[in-house]
């Protein structure tokens, strides 16, 4: 389904189509950046919730449906990381969750446990500069294309090449290469 921009946000029927077709790439997504399950689907949530304020900023001329949708996400996750920076102590981090039944966390911990290796993958990139390291994961683990991720970055499509080869160039100098990070 390509995204209607006002038909998504009024009407139920498109939304539900978009949120199946989209909600297992967002729960991947998230899933290797959160290691939390109540996190995860908290911000799944606050993803489609936030499509709904702004599928009037998709602009189909400019990458995928799914690149505008990472780049939601991206937002979406940099807002809870500051807001979880501001709390001191994990009571005021639970307080106001909905609480998971047994199925939805047994799915949530077995999603985040099949991202295990990309969360490595995290950590060897940790040392990257920001640009270089976000290029690098939404072309490498998120499968898009250079243009894609310049676009979900908002970057000019060189500006994301260039970061992407120094990336490479900067982990092929590890002690271990990681598969397909650095091809």
């Amino acid at each position: 389904m390509r995204l209607k921009r006002a038909k998504l946000a009024t009407d139920p029927a498109a939304f539900e189509a978009f949120y199946r077709q989209h909600v297992d790439a967002v729960t991947r997504f998230l899933a290797r950046r959160a290691d939390d399950p109540h996190t995860v689907a908290d911000l799944v949530a606050d993803v489609f919730l936030a499509v709904l304020d702004s599928a009037h900023t998709y602009r189909p001329g400019r990458g995928s449906e799914i690149a505008w949708l990472y780049g939601v996400a991206r937002n979406t996750l940099s807002a809870e990381r500051r807001r979880a920076l501001k709390q001191s102590q994990l009571t005021h981090r639970v307080s106001g969750r909905r609480p998971l039944d047994q199925d939805d966390l047994a799915r949530l911990e077995e999603r985040i446990d099949a991202e295990r290796p990309a969360r490595r993958a995290f950590e060897a990139m940790a040392d990257l500069p920001d640009g270089e390291r976000a290029v690098l994961e939404l072309v490498v683990l998120e499968q898009l294309t250079v243009t894609e991720a310049a676009e979900a970055l908002g970057i000019r499509s060189g500006t994301a090449m260039v970061r992407l080869h120094r990336a490479r160039k900067t982990l092929r100098k590890l002690p271990f290469v990681l598969e397909g990070i650095t091809r």
